[in-house]
């Protein structure tokens, strides 16, 4: 049977049944001539108490007229009202059927308590409503787990008659389905054997699946699993619930869609982020490949010409695929794209005819939508869903429509950002870093006055660049001239500073090196830039600079300078100083030798390092400059950039400078000393696996047991070359800072390089292996020999 019908089963009268419901024996006069016990336990009489006795002695000879009629299910059935051997009154429902082989026209009358055939009259109709009217798939499944009974809203989900698929498993019916919920056995049988072995029920399982009915379309199901038995215990089968929720479902993903869009999309006022944001959310719950093509002129902050529909050539802002290998979409290329490439799109194809019309185009599982900004049209986003998926409902247009449109406002910001910015860093690029580099050496604060207000750009500038060992090169510099190509100039000595810098040199090597350049650079530059006078227009040579390395460890602090001013020095009890280093020649011009300083600075020493502009004035000589400076610096309990504004407020009040001015201030701080670990061993064959053991041991202190692999191996490699190459102990030295520093010093003075060994080459890649783990290494020299340095990032939290 495909559901229960009611009607085939009237006869099953439930408490009216003679096996259990009271039973009397009445003859044609209504003489009761037969009385069941449970008619005694109905009543309370007796069968020598009323057998022999008209029937309407204790029970009323027609319906009662209070008590509304029996379902029609049960017609020529009634209720009639009976007294009870105690005097109460009781209301029954009564069936009088013909005694079957009666020879003298005897008739039964069975008889049961209205209350419980009502009941079962409820919960006939109600099974009547589940069966045919639910639209909650119901099934039954034997303890063979085969079906043996459905409702309707199940037949209907097959989409055959019940006799077709009686009999069939679950995995059957749904080849192909699973289950989305996690904590549970991972197919249908196994779900439902474990509730019949148990007896435990699975509530609100979510199954995907495509039923026979509609074998194109996935579906999402809410299931429940619960065993079910009889009166007595006994276990005959299971019952599944499934309510099709696939379009409760659906309208959530798209709400989610939204709401996800809105947190990613346009927090970034970046063209190409926002383009790859909005990919990255359709990706792959709304479709499998999503690409974003936009108009050239967008990456670059303009808009393209003309409204309406665009024939700006596009390129390929971003693309998100669920396939590595799937395609873009009709008329792309089979192979993807890279981002700002062009992109071109056949005659005809969707991507061809939402450029040419500039509306949205729906071509089966392809989905092309503009991307608008105003009446201008900036790019357009292709939605493409793999073979075999659903296409794009009425809802999931408008949900695309909605997502573009969001994007659209968005990367329309950031190219307004863009267009600006672009402007800005024309301006800026030679100009001062405009964020300082964090690390542990000290805190740092600046002030810097351009002479040129009008650009904002100057000769003067200063730079803070990390070193190797925790280490922090601070460096002030000073070029002639003002302007635009007084800062060109200035940005070609900071790059050049910087790269030196990175290279460890000390800051008697770095100066010499730059006045090389800086000289060099004017020879070349002599009869090219000349000025109508006959005179040159060359404001490189006679640039002046100041570099100093401070070492947090062991808190020193080398300083040299070419023709600068000395740096302020002020103690932690607030005595200023301006250390005697020797001056050296300003760049370029040569003849002397730059010479170092090295001093100890106590934790929270401060050092301000100055241009010119600062503390000199057609008013005031620099000595009263600096003595100005050191006053102010010597208020101790200020914060550094307190100072500088009161620095800048004493010796410039009106805030206007006759000469470019720059101001670096760095209050000094010291590396734990257990963050430090250093150990000397004599140059020997077994010193590489004796420190990989002090290594290991130390880094498990420090917690830092993930980096244990990648640094014995550097330290095996480094100290093993050590040994090989050079004479003398081998000094190994780990610093825990914001990253970890790993530095193996010796005796020699070899250069160590880089080089690719062959397949047959017995050693040679050590230095290759350690460059492939580690984030950074160098060199750098000393007199007694030099230091190869790594540094790694330290792991993330979690």
């Amino acid at each position: 049977m495909a559901a229960w019908n009611a009607d085939e089963n009237a006869d099953l009268r439930g408490p009216l049944d003679v096996s259990r419901a009271a039973t009397m024996v009445i003859d044609a006069q209504d003489t009761v001539v037969g009385w069941s016990p449970a008619a005694e336990r109905l009543l309370g009489y007796r069968p020598e108490e009323v057998v022999g006795r008209p029937l309407s002695a204790f029970l009323s000879a027609g319906p009662s007229a209070s008590v509304a009629p029996l379902s029609h299910r049960l017609r020529g059935n009634e209720t009639r009202t009976a007294r009870r051997r105690d005097g109460l009154e009781l209301v029954l429902a009564t069936a009088v059927s013909p005694l079957s082989g009666s020879a003298t026209a005897e008739r039964v009358l069975i008889a049961t308590e209205l209350t419980d055939f009502r009941l079962w009259d409820f919960r006939l109709a109600l099974f009547d409503g589940l069966a045919t009217q639910s639209p909650v798939g119901l099934a039954v499944y034997d303890t063979d787990l085969r079906l043996i009974w459905c409702n309707t809203a199940y037949e209907r989900e097959i989409g055959r008659p019940f006799a077709e698929f009686r009999g069939h498993r679950a995995d059957e019916l749904y080849a192909g389905g699973r289950f989305v919920t996690k904590g549970h056995p991972p197919t249908l049988e196994a779900v439902m054997r474990r509730v019949l072995d148990t007896g435990e029920p699975f509530l609100d399982l979510h199954f995907r699946g495509r039923p026979p009915s509609d074998p194109e379309t996935d579906h999402l199901w809410s299931c429940a699993y619960y065993r079910l038995q009889d009166a007595d215990g006994h276990v005959f089968g299971v019952c599944e619930d499934a309510f099709d929720i696939s379009d409760r479902h659906r309208a959530q993903q798209r709400l989610a869609l939204l709401v996800e869009a809105g947190r990613g999309i346009g927090t970034a006022l970046d063209v190409m982020v926002t383009a790859r944001k909005v990919t990255e959310v359709a990706v792959p719950g709304f479709a499998s490949t999503v690409t974003v093509d936009l108009a050239g002129e967008v990456l670059e902050g303009e808009v393209p010409a003309g409204s309406g529909v665009t024939q700006a050539p596009l390129v390929r802002a971003a693309r998100c695929s669920a396939e590595d290998d799937a395609a873009a979409g009709p008329g792309a290329t089979s192979s993807p794209v890279p981002e700002r490439s062009p992109v071109e799109y056949p005659s005809g194809s969707p991507q061809d005819r939402c450029l040419s019309s500039g509306g949205l185009v729906l071509d089966d599982t392809t989905l092309v939508v503009p991307l608008r900004a105003g009446d201008g049209m900036l790019g357009l986003v292709t939605f493409v869903r793999g073979s075999g998926a659903a296409v794009f409902d009425g809802g999931e247009v408008a949900l695309a429509d909605e997502l573009v449109a969001r994007t659209a406002v968005s990367i329309d910001n950031a190219r307004r950002f863009t267009r600006e910015r672009t402007a800005a860093l024309t301006l800026q690029r030679q100009l001062l870093p405009q964020k300082l580099p964090e690390g542990s050496a000290g805190d740092l604060a600046y002030r810097y006055l351009p002479t040129d207000d009008v650009t904002g750009v100057g000769g003067d500038w200063f730079d803070v660049i990390p070193l190797s060992g925790a280490r922090v090169g601070l460096v002030v510099g000073d070029v002639v001239g003002h302007g635009l190509q007084a800062a060109a100039t200035m940005g070609r000595l900071r790059t050049t500073v910087h790269a030196f810098a990175q290279m460890d040199m000390d800051p008697v090597e770095l100066l010499s090196r730059l006045d090389d350049l800086v000289a060099q650079s004017a020879e070349e530059q002599w009869g090219e830039m000349g000025m109508p006078d006959g005179t040159h227009a060359d404001v490189t040579t006679g640039a002046t600079c100041l570099y100093a390395v401070y070492d947090p460890v062991s808190r020193h602090c080398v300083m040299a300078r070419a023709g600068h001013l000395p740096p302020a020095v002020v103690a932690p009890d607030g005595r200023v100083s301006f250390p005697d280093l020797p001056a050296g020649p300003p760049l370029g011009l040569g003849g002397l030798p730059f010479e170092s300083m090295e001093v100890e600075l106590p934790v929270g020493s401060l050092l301000a390092l100055f241009t010119d502009g600062l503390v000199e004035a057609r008013d005031r000589d620099i000595d009263h400059g600096l003595a100005v400076l050191g006053r102010v610096l010597s208020e101790r309990c200020a914060s550094l950039d307190e100072l500088c504004d009161r620095v800048v407020a004493e010796l410039l009040p009106d805030g206007s400078t006759a000469d470019d001015t720059a101001l670096l201030l760095v209050r000094t701080r010291e590396l734990d000393t257990t963050q430090v670990a250093a150990w000397e061993l004599p140059a020997e064959p077994v010193t590489a696996g004796r420190f990989r053991d002090l290594t290991t041991r130390q880094l498990h202190r420090w917690g830092l047991e993930e980096l244990s692999f990648t640094t014995e191996l550097v330290v095996s490699e480094l100290v093993t070359n050590a040994v090989r190459y050079a004479e003398g102990p081998v000094q190994v030295r780990l610093i825990r800072d914001r990253t970890l520093w790993c530095e193996v010093a010796d005796t020699g003075h070899t250069s160590p390089h880089l080089r690719h060994s062959g397949e047959d080459d017995e050693g040679g890649r050590g230095l290759f292996i350690v460059a492939q783990l580690v984030q950074r290494w160098g060199t750098r020299y000393s007199g007694s020999g030099k230091t190869i340095w790594t540094e790694q990032a330290l792991p993330g939290p979690g």
